[in-house]
C-alpha cells in the first residue's frame, strides 16, 4: 500500500456522516491532520505564499507551517517554487494543488486503496 492510504478508522468514522464535507473527505483520504487541512485551505485563498506569509495568515508557529507543507508536498497537495530576490537569496514560495486535480488525487487514491483491500479479501480463506 502506498503512502497516501485512507486511514481505516478515518473511514469508518467518514461513512457514518450523512454529508461529509470536502476537508473532511481531504483529511480522510490522505491521512490529515486538522491543522495540514487548513494550511491547504489557506494555500488555496493565498497561492503562492512564503512560510512567513503563511504562517500569519494561519497564527501558527513557521515550523509547524513548515511541517504542514511539506506533508502536502508529500501528498502531491502543494508545489514549492524559489522566486529570487532582487537584493539576493532567495524565498521559497507554495502554491496548492489546484481543487480539481486534488479531487482526481482523491479518486485514483480511493480506487487504489479499493483494489488493495479487494486483493486482500480475494486472499482470505486461502
Amino acid at each position: 500500500m502506498s503512502e497516501m492510504d485512507p486511514s481505516p478508522n478515518r473511514f469508518r468514522e467518514l461513512l457514518r456522516e450523512d454529508e461529509p464535507s470536502f476537508e473532511e473527505v481531504l483529511a480522510c483520504v490522505f491521512d490529515l491532520k486538522p491543522h495540514e487541512v487548513r494550511t491547504y485551505e489557506v494555500l488555496q485563498r493565498h497561492p503562492a505564499s512564503t512560510v512567513e506569509e503563511l504562517a500569519a495568515e494561519l497564527d501558527r508557529d513557521r515550523s509547524n507551517v513548515n511541517r504542514s507543507l511539506s506533508t502536502l508536498r508529500e501528498k502531491g497537495l502543494a508545489e514549492r517554487t524559489r522566486r529570487l530576490l532582487d537584493g539576493g537569496g532567495h524565498v521559497y514560495q507554495y502554491t496548492p494543488t489546484p481543487v480539481s486535480e486534488t479531487r482526481e488525487l482523491m479518486h485514483d487514491t480511493l480506487e487504489e486503496w479499493a483494489m488493495y483491500v479487494h486483493a486482500r479479501i480475494d486472499e482470505f480463506g486461502e
